[in-house]
């Protein structure tokens, strides 16, 4: 299998893809995520077509998965099913990296590279929630409502 390392930024988050799912025939996609102190990210999301699971590598994240709070932190597993609204958050006080899994492995680094581009095109600004809608429609991601 070929393992990539590259690194993409989207605001306060870098994501490092160290598995694409293309060199594991489908079957899994893995990065890491740093998430700095006092971050607020994605918007709350769900996904049909893969599971999610993050193992905590440093610091702590804390999920909110179907309405419940879930601390991730070093060491621990959160699986999110398929189907199932979540987001996360680093309330902790210091940063946080995570590890996610996803299979099958759907997720592709072409999401958070149109993210990446769409936050720097807004120059600081808030970027256009409705283009980061279409962006996750089009990855297989839906944006909760």
């Amino acid at each position: 299998m070929v393992n990539t390392t590259e690194g993409i930024t989207i605001g306060q988050l870098a994501i490092r893809f160290l598995l694409e799912g293309e060199a594991a025939q489908g079957s899994v996609a893995m990065f890491e995520c740093d998430v700095p102190a006092g971050a607020r990210v994605p918007i709350a999301h769900s996904h049909d077509a893969y599971e999610e699971t993050i193992y905590g590598v440093r610091g702590a994240t804390t999920w909110t998965v179907a309405g419940v709070p879930h601390t991730v932190g070093v060491g621990e597993v959160l699986c999110i099913p398929r189907g199932v609204v979540h987001r996360f958050d680093n309330i902790s006080g210091a940063d946080a990296t995570m590890l996610c899994i996803v299979t099958p492995g759907v997720l592709s680094p072409n999401y958070f590279r149109e993210l990446a581009a769409l936050v720097r095109s807004a120059a600081g600004g808030p970027p256009d929630m409705a283009a980061i809608a279409q962006i996750m429609l089009r990855h297989g991601l839906t944006p909760a409502r």
